[in-house]
């Protein structure tokens, strides 16, 4: 628990940070993480205070879990929660009411999982698994290609979970475009394969997500804030990258700054690696950079392993933050998701704040189980 941080050292993350009509306290976000605890897709009162939990232990900023757009193909567990139908909304509206009843902003994370949905699965287990070229993550054939019906279909479906949204009360909403799910499969020439507008070279494979965000973009309110969240990582394949360079990722990310999103939330499994040789930039600051709009970097924030080390039974001790504050006072990325960090403590934020360090709680597996 070497190099943790006083509550003057950690002043930078505590500074508030605003962008369209959101305004937050501070710069710790609370990052998306699956749960599963929603039966039959619909939020309960123990996910109100789930969330609300953090918010009272002082998160800026939280982004839900992954939350299902209303298309049959888009899921693939009947305990994730959906983001349309009546009861599910109701439930999301709950949320949003403890959470703000806690001094916090929210915003849901919307999803289409694509062709990592399993064939047969909840919650609807009639829809086939669907994607760019009908391929898995691997390059094998599986599930079916999308129709431009579909395309049509999918984008409309973001857009109405991003309306649904502002008319709940959430402050914000996420596109779930990073890890190997749908709209990420456009994106990766690993996976889309089409001849259509929609595939081919880097610029044609972004259209479907800049038409995601175009269309959600229209369907809010102008300073009702729209974050996008991608990955060069996928699910099967840590090496897979979108951008072999600065080039070529400025080119990936234009159209979607030209469409309309706010933020860029940029994905990574540990914040501190540089994303290109000859700069000590991480993802976020490289997007940053490129684009001028703010950014969210993550990835193992005060744990002293990555997460995916979790789904192998490696629990994870508390570290120092350093190398955090001083890139977030250099102002190389705005915002900082924290996951394990925030499921193994919800008052992570407001002991690093009063100088509490010492006392947070590192992060076990079997947390894992409860996710309370």
């Amino acid at each position: 628990m070497s190099n943790l941080p006083s509550a003057s050292a950690a002043e930078p993350l505590f500074r508030p940070f605003s962008v369209g009509g959101l305004t937050v306290p501070n710069r710790v976000v609370m990052a998306p993480m699956t749960r599963e605890f929603s039966p039959d897709g619909v939020p309960g009162p123990d996910v109100a205070e789930y969330y609300a939990r953090r918010a009272a232990g002082g998160v800026g900023l939280i982004i839900t879990e992954g939350t299902y757009v209303d298309h049959p193909s888009a899921g693939t567990s009947a305990r994730v929660p959906f983001f349309h139908g009546e009861e599910a909304l109701a439930g999301w509206g709950r949320v949003v009411e403890a959470v703000h009843a806690a001094g916090g902003r929210i915003a849901p994370q919307l999803w289409h999982v694509g062709a990592t949905r399993t064939l047969g699965a909840p919650p609807f287990p009639d829809a086939p698994p669907v994607g760019p070229s009908g391929l898995a993550l691997d390059g094998t054939p599986f599930g079916e290609a999308m129709t431009s019906g579909d395309v049509d279909d999918v984008v409309n479906a973001f857009a109405e979970g991003a309306a649904a949204a502002e008319r709940l009360g959430f402050d914000a909403v996420e596109l779930h475009g990073a890890h190997g799910y749908l709209i990420d499969q456009f994106l990766w020439s690993g996976t889309n394969r089409r001849e259509d507008e929609y595939g081919g070279d880097l610029l044609s494979r972004t259209r479907f997500a800049a038409d995601i965000v175009a269309a959600v973009r229209k369907s809010v309110s102008p300073d009702f804030p729209v974050i996008f969240r991608f990955s060069q990582w996928k699910a099967d394949s840590y090496q897979a990258r979108l951008a072999d360079d600065p080039q070529e990722l400025e080119r990936l990310l234009t159209p979607l700054v030209e469409a309309g999103a706010d933020i860029l939330h940029a994905s990574t499994r540990r914040y501190w690696l540089p994303e290109f040789e000859g700069s000590t930039l991480n993802l976020a600051g490289w997007v940053k950079k490129l684009t001028g709009l703010p950014t969210v970097t993550v990835g193992s924030v005060g744990l002293d392993n990555e997460f995916m080390n979790s789904f192998k039974g490696e629990s994870a001790a508390v570290t120092g933050i350093d190398r955090l504050l001083e890139r977030l006072q250099r102002d190389e990325f705005d915002l900082v998701a924290v996951g394990r960090s925030l499921l193994a403590d919800p008052e992570w934020a407001a002991k690093i704040r009063e100088g509490r360090a010492g006392e947070v709680v590192g992060f076990q597996t079997e947390m894992l189980s409860s996710l309370r």
